[in-house]
């Protein structure tokens, strides 16, 4: 939301205290759905005009100290070489601006784009995404072994598998992929031999780009210590590929990518740590989709574009089996199992027992349902689009046009999608999705070899019904 005249009266003072100059417009930017993003115009005493950004955190600090403790990361990671926005202050409350954010980080503007589509399609980065793929190896090989993660008291280690399965029980997701992608992880795993500062959301979105390649890294609020890989398996997720059709974030190979980054640490990069590290942070975007969601469903942050984001955990759920079983994908599957068709263009309907819509029960994708997404958007269309014309409404007004899309394809195919998937869980022995998620965690229910196809056969059918639903262009 704009900041309240209070609250630009204490920027107002900040901003004169720091550079001795008076702010003359504050615009709030789109994306970033977990913070509030402003830019500020300021001009000095000599009338020249300079950026920054304000950062403000709602509600809590996820840190103890706020982002002061992101603030220090983001400084040692600029004294080893990695680009970054200069920070001014971080988390600077006093009693005269308790009206600003509990947490809040002030920095220098850096001069470029962070759209991911501008950055893989505009013509002005022709030239920036030749480069990219090996300044983004030289960035995290440089932050992998220049900066002493036990210098910065606030990183600690996860146990990202108990972590997310923690996050599954605690919001009630009940999906048999995400159990299946559990257990292969599980059973793969292999011991980090190297613990090191990970930035944790290293890709397009979260990099500042420029007509020379990469200007910035921002966004480290996920950072922590872990296996280095995993910053290489993110930013090689489809999710983070935004519609490009190479590997690394839509725009480069991997071989490129892995050759910069072991010029700078020194050693070989292993290609199936980093397919482990891809599967892993494949099923953690489905996951984190679902907690963004919950975040509106619980009152938390009442936002649009935080519900419409639960819908894309199918996305992640079908990314989910074909990279741990592709043959899936190909197999004559939906004739098996008494389906239409791999991909029915039509729309069968979401997974069993998704929505039922006169109680809003959720299961087999979860929250939110059509009714909570139909609920979120009269919201924002009442209590926010109808206060008047901003640039930033544009976004937002196509996740709602989206989010009323999702809702009427599921209004039309779920009965439908419902039915099929009944048909084929009683196949296989089973009642619900619950019943089926449950014997998968157990290890009841056999999903090895070629014995175990039928289960990945029946999720797979599962999920691309759901994603005729939320995001038919998702399906290959």
């Amino acid at each position: 939301m704009p900041l309240s005249p209070d609250q630009q009266r204490a920027l107002a003072e900040l901003m004169h205290e720091l550079v001795g100059a008076s702010v003359d417009q504050v615009d709030q930017l789109t994306g970033g759905a977990s913070r509030e993003t402003y830019r500020l115009s300021v001009s000095d005493n000599s009338g020249a005009t300079h950026a920054y950004i304000l950062q403000q955190e709602p509600g809590e600090p996820r840190l103890a100290n706020g982002l002061a403790d992101e603030a220090m990361l983001i400084k040692a990671a600029s004294m080893a070489g990695v680009p970054t926005a200069t920070v001014l202050v971080a988390n600077a409350g006093t009693p005269q601006r308790d009206s600003l954010a509990q947490s809040f980080i002030l920095s220098e503007a850096v001069p470029g784009e962070t759209i991911a589509r501008r950055i893989l399609r505009e013509p002005s980065f022709e030239k920036a995404r030749l480069k990219l793929t090996s300044q983004l190896g030289r960035s995290l090989g440089l932050l992998h072994s220049q900066v002493d993660g036990s210098a910065i008291p606030w990183l600690a280690e996860v146990d990202q598998i108990e972590h997310y399965r923690s996050m599954i029980d605690e919001i009630g997701i009940v999906s048999p992929s995400l159990e299946l992608g559990l257990a292969w992880l599980e059973r793969t795993q292999t011991e980090c031999l190297d613990q090191v500062v990970v930035h944790g959301d290293f890709r397009l979105g979260n990099l500042i780009v420029d007509e020379n390649g990469l200007a910035a890294v921002i966004d480290w609020e996920l950072a922590h210590l872990g296996d280095p890989m995993e910053d290489l398996g993110w930013l090689c997720i489809r999710a983070w590929r935004f519609g490009g059709d190479k590997p690394v974030a839509g725009l480069g190979e991997r071989a490129e990518l892995f050759a910069e980054y072991a010029g700078v640490v020194g050693r070989p990069v292993d290609p199936d740590a980093v397919h482990w590290w891809e599967v892993m942070g494949t099923l953690k975007w489905g996951v984190m989709c679902a907690i963004q969601a919950e975040r509106h469903l619980k009152g938390q942050h009442r936002s649009v574009e935080l519900v419409a984001i639960g819908p894309r955990l199918a996305e992640q759920e079908y990314d989910l089996i074909e990279l741990i079983r592709p043959e899936v994908l190909t197999s004559p599957s939906m004739a098996s199992t008494g389906t239409d068709s791999a991909v029915d263009p039509t729309g069968i309907g979401s997974s069993a027992e998704q929505t039922d819509l006169s109680t809003g029960a959720s299961e087999g994708g979860g929250r939110p349902t059509s009714v909570d997404l139909l609920a979120a958007v009269e919201e924002f269309l009442r209590s926010d689009l109808g206060e008047g014309s901003d640039p930033r409404l544009k976004f937002h007004a196509r996740v709602a046009a989206n989010a009323l899309a999702i809702s009427r394809r599921d209004l039309s195919l779920a009965e439908n999608s419902r039915r099929h998937n009944r048909d084929e869980l009683h196949a296989l022995g089973f009642t619900s999705e619950r019943s089926l998620a449950d014997a998968i965690r157990s290890g009841e229910a056999n999903t090895e070899g070629d014995d175990g196809i039928e289960v990945w056969r029946y999720c797979y059918n599962s999920v691309v019904r759901r994603l005729q639903i939320n995001n038919p262009k998702w399906l290959r």
